[in-house]
């Protein structure tokens, strides 16, 4: 019988199951896996790694390979609102009850080993894929790579997105070692596609050591951008003319031209319709979703200083009156390097304390903004909902709400628009 019926029940138990909320390795998660038989999870699996990109990449996955047919499961992290947004089997969040049936069969297979809140809801998506009789399986990586709990499946095709700097504590203090441990995805003798313009020189050193093969943008394919359209180029054929993809920012074409290139790799029946459509249809929350107008209110998760330098780019190229920043970041991120990456495209502060233990303070987030010197006028908020109502009794209604620094800031800020 299982240990419970409700999903909310199970993740609050499974809070507190692990002495560690984060402990990599493969170790004990591949022994319950062993356990479970290792079911295979589709047809074909698709495994993302990256600091910046993965979840988008993965959308647009989805979409162009739901639009030429194809049943495709998706597993992502974190979540805004709901648990089930993870686990999203065509199209449909997973079913509450089948995923804690699953729950059950992982808890009774482990039985003396301790699994974390990530590997326990990871091994219980998997099953949830292998039941479904899936064609694809696409697999987001959580942290790093080599020693992530998604890399207990082997995959048919490995994405890596953008290398940047964080999650410096367990990944490396610089892209070179950040760059081996999201490499970790790659099998011998399996396509990997490497989307970042200007990867680490560890991502070619491993694909050569263990005999991957390596498809890299800027050297095996490219794309070029147009008015209103992209051209992508490749050895196995060109796509002109292509739609923008959806999400907006021009550093979604690196996304989407190593997406082509893993669609190619994984499919390469796939008709030029179903590519059109999923990039015209893609869609992404917490990227750059606007939420509101007069004001325009913006969400995006930004939360390293790659990340908030494509939301400042965005900024940039759509300049409005005023821009108004509802800002709350983890104690664990770089807030300086995001401030300096966004600081000059913000007119005015609406800071927002998080949560503990992770969540900073307002007053130690102020101190972030003193220590940068910031221009213009800051307002100390209590919580993201209450900055975000000072901000927007602010706003004029040409100006611009920017809510971002974290997904928990995005998720606050969501429940407290739904509640307004």
């Amino acid at each position: 019988m299982a240990r419970f019926a409700r999903l909310a029940d199970w993740l609050v138990w499974l809070e507190g199951l692990h002495p560690k909320s984060i402990e990599l390795g493969l170790e004990r998660i591949g022994e319950v896996w062993a356990r479970l038989g290792e079911p295979r999870l589709a047809d074909r699996v698709v495994t993302v790694a990256g600091t910046n990109g993965k979840g988008s990449s993965v959308a647009m996955l989805d979409a162009i390979l739901s639009a030429a047919g194809h049943k495709v499961g998706r597993f992502t992290s974190p979540h805004l609102l709901r648990f089930t947004e993870r686990v999203v089997i065509n199209g449909r969040e997973v079913d509450e009850v089948a995923y804690c049936a699953a729950l059950g069969r992982v808890d009774a297979a482990r039985r003396d080993i301790s699994l974390s809140y990530f590997e326990f809801t990871a091994l219980a998506a998997f099953l949830c894929f292998a039941d479904a009789g899936l064609d694809v399986a696409l697999l987001e990586v959580g942290l790093g790579g080599r020693l992530d709990a998604v890399n207990v499946i082997d995959a048919d095709i490995a994405l890596i997105t953008a290398i940047a700097l964080d999650h410096q504590e367990w990944l490396g203090d610089d892209r070179e070692l950040i760059g081996r441990e999201k490499a970790g995805i790659m099998r011998p003798g399996v396509v990997t596609v490497c989307a970042d313009p200007d990867p680490p020189v560890s991502i070619g050193q491993y694909a050569h050591a263990i005999g991957a093969s390596l498809r890299q943008l800027g050297a095996d394919f490219h794309y070029q951008e147009g008015d209103g359209s992209w051209d992508w180029r490749s050895g196995d054929g060109d796509l002109d003319a292509l739609p923008l993809p959806a999400l907006p920012g021009r550093f979604q074409l690196d996304n989407a031209a190593g997406v082509l290139a893993a669609v190619r790799a994984l499919d390469p029946s796939i008709p030029r319709a179903a590519i059109e459509n999923g990039l015209r249809e893609v869609r992404w929350p917490g990227r750059w979703q606007l939420v509101g107008e007069h004001p325009q209110v913006v969400l995006d998760v930004a939360h390293n200083p790659h990340s908030a330098g494509g939301l400042a780019s965005l900024l940039a190229a759509d300049p409005m009156p005023r821009t108004l920043a509802v800002f709350g970041m983890l104690r664990t991120k770089d807030v300086a390097g995001v401030l300096g990456a966004v600081a000059a495209h913000v007119d005015a502060w609406y800071l927002a304390g998080l949560p503990p233990p992770l969540g900073l303070a307002v007053s130690e987030l102020r101190a972030h903004l003193d220590t940068f010197g910031v221009v213009g006028s800051v307002a100390n908020c209590d919580n993201v909902a209450d900055a975000l109502q000072a901000a927007r009794a602010a706003a004029g209604p040409e100006d611009r709400i920017v809510v971002f620094g974290s997904f928990v800031t995005v998720e606050h800020a969501m429940r407290a628009l739904q509640a307004s």
